[in-house]
C-alpha cells in the first residue's frame, strides 16, 4: 500500500476511529488502526469489540484531489503512536507506504517515521448489518437526545441492562429512556420512518452514545440508523458507527411515572439550577440532600442544612404555585443534572407527595420528561 494525503484530512479520520481503540483489549490486533487504500477511498477502522468506528477519506471532495492511491493494499498501525505522530506532522502533505514485513514509512517534509505494523488480514470484519430497520434523523436533534438521556444511566455494572439507553419506535415516534432506579429521564421525537416500522427494547451501551456524540457533526446533517438483533449502525457523513446491544428486559418505568399530581410550580430553569447548586455547596457531607418547600405566595425555599458544616436558605420566586404546600427532599446532583439537560427556560414540577417520584417538565414541551425520586430525611 501507497498512498499520499491530505495531513488535515488524515488527522480527523485516525482521531475519529482512535475513540473506539482500548489498549486494555486481549486481543493484540485490536490496539491497531487499520488503514485500507481502495482506487476510491482511504478507509480507517478502530475497535474494541464492542464499538467499531470506521471513517472513510475520499480520493476527491469538490474536484479536489484529497488522496493519491499510488498502490492498493492494507495495514494496521499502532494507534497510540500514529494518533501521536499524526498530529505532530510538519507538513500538508504525507506519505504513508508499507514495506516489507509490515513496516510502514510515514513522511511528511523532512519528518520520517517508520512503524512496524501488523497483517490488516488478522483484522476481525466489522459486522454486516441489514437495512431492514432504518430511520432518519438530524445529527444535531440524535445528539441532543443523547445528552438529555445518557446521563441518568446507571454506572453500577451489578445491573447491566441500567448502564444502557432503552431505545423505542412506533408509528414514526422514537423515545430513549435511561434510569439508574432513582431517576428517569425520558426524551420522545417523530422521525422519519415508516409507520409499519417498530424497534422494542434496544438497549445501547450509553459508553457508546456518549463516544458517538463525541464524534458526530454538530451541523444539521441527516443521519440513518440500522437496528439489528444484536448491533446498531449509525452513517453519518463518511462514518460508520457500530455498537453491541446489551441483552436483557429494561424495566417498565412508565409505571412509575405519576399521572397526575397534588401540587404543580412553574419556576425559571436557570433560576432553580443555580439556587440549588448554591444549597448543594454544604450538601456534599449529607449525600447532596437539598430541600425544596413552597411558601404562601410565589415563592419557592430551597435550603440544605449539615450540622457539621452550616446550613443555606434561599428563596426564589416562582411563575405559579397551586395545590398542596410541598416540602420535598432530593438528591441534589439528580436535580442539577435534570435542569442542565433541559434546553428550555421555564419548566413545570409536579408533586404527588413528600415520598413520592415528582416530575419535571419544560413547559413548552412535553416530549421531555425527567422524574426524581425523593430523599427520605427522618
Amino acid at each position: 500500500m501507497q498512498i499520499v494525503i491530505q495531513r488535515d484530512y488524515l488527522a480527523q479520520a485516525v482521531g475519529q476511529v482512535s475513540k473506539a481503540v482500548s489498549s486494555r483489549t486481549t486481543i493484540p490486533i485490536l490496539t491497531g488502526i487499520k488503514v485500507a487504500a481502495t482506487s476510491e477511498e482511504v478507509i480507517f477502522t478502530g475497535s474494541d469489540a464492542d464499538i467499531s468506528i470506521q471513517a472513510s477519506v475520499p480520493v476527491e471532495v469538490e474536484g479536489k484531489e484529497i488522496v493519491k492511491v499510488v498502490k492498493l493494499g492494507t495495514i494496521v498501525l499502532p494507534s497510540k503512536y500514529v494518533t501521536e505522530i499524526v498530529k505532530k506532522l510538519p507538513e500538508p502533505l504525507v506519505e504513508i507506504e508499507v514495506q516489507d514485513n509490515n513496516v510502514t514509512l510515514i513522511r511528511s517534509g523532512s519528518a520520517e517515521f517508520n512503524l512496524n505494523g501488523l497483517n490488516a488480514d488478522e483484522y476481525p470484519k466489522l459486522p454486516q448489518i441489514d437495512d431492514e430497520k432504518l430511520l432518519s434523523l438530524s445529527s444535531d436533534l440524535f445528539k441532543s437526545m443523547i445528552r438529555q438521556t445518557s446521563f441518568a444511566v446507571s454506572t453500577q455494572e451489578s445491573r447491566p441492562i441500567l448502564t444502557g439507553v432503552l431505545w423505542n419506535l412506533e408509528q414514526s415516534e422514537l423515545s430513549f429512556v435511561a434510569t439508574d432506579s432513582h431517576r428517569v429521564a425520558l426524551r420522545k421525537v417523530h422521525v422519519d420512518a415508516t409507520e409499519e416500522l417498530e424497534i422494542k427494547n434496544v438497549v445501547i451501551p450509553a459508553k457508546s452514545l456518549n463516544e458517538l456524540n463525541r464524534i458526530l457533526h454538530d451541523e444539521d446533517e441527516v443521519i440513518e440508523i440500522v437496528v439489528s438483533d444484536n448491533q446498531i449502525l449509525v452513517k453519518a457523513d463518511h462514518i460508520l458507527f457500530y455498537s453491541r446491544l446489551l441483552e436483557g428486559t429494561y424495566p417498565d418505568t412508565s409505571r412509575i411515572i405519576p399521572q397526575s399530581s397534588k401540587s404543580q410550580v412553574t419556576v425559571e430553569t436557570k433560576q432553580l439550577l443555580q439556587a440549588i447548586e448554591r444549597a448543594s455547596l454544604l450538601a456534599k457531607d449529607m449525600k447532596h440532600v437539598v430541600k425544596l418547600s413552597t411558601i404562601a405566595g410565589d415563592r419557592i425555599q430551597i435550603s440544605s442544612n449539615t450540622p457539621e458544616v452550616g446550613k443555606v436558605v434561599e428563596h426564589i420566586h416562582a411563575q405559579e404555585i397551586s395545590g398542596e404546600e410541598v416540602q420535598i427532599s432530593f438528591n441534589s446532583r439528580y436535580m442539577i443534572e435534570a435542569l442542565k439537560a433541559i434546553d428550555h427556560p421555564e419548566i413545570q414540577i409536579g408533586f404527588t407527595g413528600a415520598m413520592s417520584p415528582f416530575i419535571i417538565r419544560p413547559t413548552e414541551n412535553d416530549r421531555i420528561l425527567h422524574l426524581v425520586l425523593p430523599v427520605r430525611t427522618y
